[in-house]
């Protein structure tokens, strides 16, 4: 099995060049980066907020009995967060503190941005190798030019172009995926905190309480 695998990778680094094999280590690396963020969200609990949303509206409506054991059931990474505003943390502590979470579910982001960008220009790299080769072969044929000669270059040289947007496509698309995904954690952050922070029954009771402050004449 050993002296296949190395058959095979000598015959990709003869048909396609070392480029096509930068390219496919980084797509091994760039799948190890994709996986390991997919673990990360699944168990983090991004997206899945339910219990959160329910004890922020328990504690929104005054029932803190009630948002404490919705608070108990939940698994999300932003539980400490919304435990947090209900001790009452001021607002830019609390949106400090899911910040830092970000930037934590946020790592390999930078590096996913740059395989989008760097792998077809590196496939351009590779091709414009290639097409140098094939030119040098094509004049030292001299005056027996053979036009599969050239042909036979071209798509060879092609071939690393190829191999980069294979890997520069998927991604981007993923990456894109992943982003989209932090956004609404964002914005889902942004509304516990607000809704924790000052809560609709607080409101009230700060406005009935204003109301019975007696006037001065």
């Amino acid at each position: 099995m050993m002296d296949q695998a190395m058959d095979q990778m000598m015959a990709v680094f003869d048909l396609g060049g070392p480029v096509v094999m930068v390219l496919l280590a980084v797509s091994v690396m760039t799948a190890t980066v994709v996986l390991y963020k997919l673990w990360q969200f699944s168990a983090t609990h991004v997206g899945r907020h339910e219990a959160l949303r329910a004890a922020v509206a328990a504690w929104d409506s005054g029932d803190r009995a009630g948002a404490r054991e919705a608070l108990g059931r939940s698994r999300s990474y932003l539980k400490q967060l919304v435990e947090a505003a209900f001790e009452g943390r001021d607002r830019e502590r609390l949106q400090a503190m899911a910040e830092e979470r970000f930037v934590r579910l946020e790592r390999g982001f930078r590096y996913l941005d740059s395989v989008a960008q760097l792998a077809p220009l590196l496939g351009l790299f590779g091709t414009v190798l290639g097409m140098i080769d094939a030119f040098q072969s094509l004049q030292a044929a001299g005056s027996q030019v053979d036009p599969s000669i050239l042909a036979g270059g071209i798509w060879v040289a092609l071939l690393t172009t190829a191999v980069g947007l294979v890997v520069a496509m998927p991604t981007a698309l993923v990456l894109a995926w992943f982003e989209g995904r932090m956004e609404r954690e964002r914005a889902i952050a942004d509304t516990l905190i607000l809704t924790a922070v000052a809560p609709a029954g607080m409101q009230g009771q700060s406005a009935l309480d204003t109301d019975m402050v007696p006037a001065h004449g």
